[in-house]
């Protein structure tokens, strides 16, 4: 599966990956917790938005599917 960043996005994504473990770790934290803030009405907008992001990038061929048995296994081979 592919996903579609913007080149900013991916230029953050690269300095934030060659973070040590730790500081990661710290940023990832003060991330998910700046979700948290968001109203429902905010958290469904942002849904809403990226699953018609995904959507424009599979019908454009930019991003992949598989079927949801193969998903689930992968997954569930995970959790064991």
């Amino acid at each position: 599966m592919s996903t579609i960043l913007s080149p900013e996005i991916q230029a953050v994504e690269t300095q934030m990956l060659a973070l040590d473990p730790q500081e990661r770790a710290r940023l990832a934290s003060r991330l998910i917790a700046s979700l948290d803030d968001l109203s429902p009405e905010e958290t469904e907008v942002l849904w809403v938005r990226e699953a018609q992001h995904r959507y424009q990038a599979y019908r454009s061929g930019d991003l992949t599917a598989r079927p949801i048995a193969e998903a689930m296994q992968e997954i569930r081979s995970k959790l064991a």
